[in-house]
């Protein structure tokens, strides 16, 4: 049986976060069902962050040099020292990064969020869809 407290927990996290699964609970048998509604496969290229990786894509086309691209990671508090922050940038200058698809926020904890991914309805190389009944 689910408590009061716990009904209002679930309902404040549907409102906040999209899920991947859909939990059915059978109390009866101390069993659960995990119905996956979304699951898909990124190659490494695609799980960086996106607006980091649009805004760095973006100021290469614009011409941005290693300072700009390391004023920029800093601003983005991306953890490492100046050496590896020097490194990155000098990567980037000679590679340019694929379009990450994941939101990353390195607050407190890093945390994933893959709304992105799970509405995602277009093509991308990179990312494959194994399971899709969201966009149906």
């Amino acid at each position: 049986m689910v408590s009061l407290i716990e009904h209002k927990f679930q309902a404040y996290l549907e409102g906040h976060y999209d899920y991947v699964y859909e939990k059915t609970d059978n109390p009866e048998h101390g069993t659960a069902i995990l119905d996956f509604v979304s699951c898909s496969f990124l190659e490494k290229g695609r799980t960086a962050d996106y607006t980091t990786t649009y805004r760095l894509r973006e100021m290469l086309k614009d011409g941005a040099n290693k300072e700009d691209i390391i004023a920029y990671l800093n601003d983005k508090n991306i953890p490492a020292d100046e050496i590896t922050l020097d490194q990155i940038a000098e990567n980037l200058l000679t590679k340019e990064p694929e379009q990450g698809y994941l939101t990353i926020s390195n607050a407190l904890q890093w945390r994933l969020q893959y709304a992105r991914v799970v509405y995602l309805t277009d093509e991308v190389e990179g990312i494959s869809k194994l399971v899709d009944k969201v966009n149906q």
